[in-house]
């Protein structure tokens, strides 16, 4: 296939080097204290710590460490991601990269890929299993709610209603982005914590509906309208494990068993990266950990994904695409082949959203349908804004949100569901 690439000319790409910017505050004070955190967190020998430590040491300022150990699947495509930036600091590369090659680094250093006793042991499991465990008192009223829909199901009108609930919980889900609150709860930045607030057990007290003043674009009904007919394929590109994902899979269980979808695949990442992201050992895990539920709700929901995931209805896949720093229109085709066959594509979350723009200062009233215009199937983001990065909003929505909130494009407060059909 010939690569496709926006219609426009494209921008400079975001970098560390942006004084003030949450760019900067994300290569200068966030990645270091995620690198402390592994070490607090795990039981890694003093040379693996070390080598920790040096990482959060020489971020920023430092240039990119190189990977020395040619294992993972990766490694290769790694060695040409790193040419053009040979010697370069990290502030000074492409803030995509410089995030996407931080997460690869640490795999590396904590022998991820290498035959040891810590191959494909995950450095981030341990808040990818707080915040599932401590999120229950939010699944349990959400399945409940989920099995009453499926139950009526028949109704056109209330598959609208359900429909649209389930693509905000979808959108909000990703409030609890753990590459955000793990690292602020031991570093302060406290302008960013109320984002993070839900993390902390007062997700239960979430009212999804009256979030709905906080999407900046909402085309949600225009996804029910394109969802109409039945027996779809709709893709996923998954975001975060932990809630998120629950809330996703909640979307997904009604996509087929209202009959809107007849297969739901996947896509997720090959190892672990950005803390919370979702691996398939993460989706295997959540679904297990929701069937051992003592609450009847509950273990139906994991009853049935078990059942779609064994009949192939819901399709589990992974590929490297989603861990490099490429944006979204330099995808490999064998992948985009694979995209092309979806009636549908959900591409859930912050980074993601950075990639389908290929992370880059876009005016934010770019038209959004004319940046992705690369991608051949329809598109819907469910994104909550946690960079700045983004685009297709109207002048009067961006000059009404700068001035009830300063912090609008990090803080996580509000959101975008954005359809390109």
């Amino acid at each position: 296939m010939t690569p496709d690439i926006p219609k426009l000319p494209l921008p400079s790409a975001l970098l560390g080097s942006e004084v003030g910017t949450f760019t900067e505050y994300t290569v200068t004070q966030q990645m270091p204290a995620i690198a402390r955190r592994v070490i607090a967190e795990n039981n890694y020998p003093q040379n693996i710590n070390d080598c920790l430590k040096q990482l959060a040491s020489e971020l920023p300022s430092e240039s990119l460490s190189p990977l020395l150990h040619d294992t993972g699947v990766d490694f290769s495509d790694w060695m040409k991601y790193l040419q053009p930036f040979k010697g370069q600091r990290w502030i000074d590369v492409p803030w995509f990269l410089a995030e996407t090659y931080f997460y690869r680094l640490i795999l590396e250093i904590t022998n991820y890929f290498r035959k040891s006793e810590f191959q494909g042991v995950d450095p981030f499991q341990l808040q990818k299993n707080k915040d599932l465990e401590t999120s229950l008192d939010s699944i349990i009223p959400l399945c409940i709610q989920l099995n009453q829909w499926l139950a009526d199901a028949q109704k056109e009108e209330l598959n609208q209603t359900a429909l649209i609930a389930l693509l905000y919980f979808a959108l909000w889900g990703n409030r609890v982005d753990l590459s955000l609150w793990s690292a602020l709860e031991s570093d302060g930045f406290s302008s960013r914590r109320s984002a993070n607030a839900n993390a902390k057990g007062e997700r239960s007290r979430f009212d999804i509906q009256s979030q709905q003043s906080h999407i900046l674009v909402d085309d949600a009904a225009k996804v029910t309208e394109l969802l109409a007919t039945k027996d779809k394929r709709i893709d996923f590109v998954i975001d975060n494990a932990g809630f998120e994902l629950v809330c996703d899979l909640c979307l997904v269980d009604f996509l087929l068993g209202s009959g809107v979808a007849n297969q739901v695949k996947l896509h997720l990442k090959p190892h672990p990266t950005f803390v919370s992201d979702a691996m398939i050992k993460d989706v295997l895990h959540t679904i297990d950990f929701l069937a051992a539920s003592s609450h009847e709700d509950v273990t139906l929901f994991a009853k049935r994904s078990q059942e779609n995931i064994a009949s192939n209805r819901l399709v589990l896949s992974e590929d490297y695409f989603w861990t490099s720093p490429l944006a979204f229109w330099e995808i490999p085709d064998t992948l985009k082949s694979d995209l092309s066959a979806a009636n549908l594509i959900v591409i859930k979350g912050d980074a993601n959203y950075r990639r389908l723009l290929g992370d880059r200062h876009w005016n934010f009233t770019t038209n959004f349908a004319d940046i992705v215009s690369y991608l051949s199937v329809p598109i819907v983001a469910l994104r909550t804004l946690k960079s700045e990065v983004v685009a297709g909003l109207k002048p009067e929505v961006i000059q009404e949100v700068a001035k009830s909130d300063s912090d609008w494009l990090t803080n996580g407060q509000w959101g975008v569901i954005q359809l390109v059909d």
